[in-house]
């Protein structure tokens, strides 16, 4: 997982978004669609970015594609970005 094209991936509010959807259950393209006033080939955009980034897995079943969150990609990029961040780290640390 490269971290700059996790960062690129999670810049999007539609981006986001799908992952929070997927967060739940896997989701087909149509239902993810549903969702979304977007045309599909824009969403198919937003999958390929995801998909790239690691972020989410894609299947084919029959003639659907079903999206899954890659729930250990996505846990690795939070951590990366709260050890960026600092988050949860004791006390201040001294700037010099």
């Amino acid at each position: 997982m490269a971290l700059d094209e996790v960062f690129r991936a999670l810049s999007d509010p539609t981006r986001r978004e799908i992952l929070r959807l997927l967060r739940s259950r896997d989701m087909s393209a149509g239902e993810i669609a549903d969702r979304f006033s977007l045309a599909r080939s824009t969403l198919s955009g937003h999958f390929n970015v995801l998909r790239h980034a690691g972020l989410i897995v894609s299947e084919r079943n029959g003639t659907s594609i079903v999206y899954s969150l890659n729930l250990g990609a996505y846990e690795e990029a939070l951590a990366a970005a709260f050890s960026l961040l600092r988050v949860g780290r004791r006390g201040k640390e001294k700037r010099g």
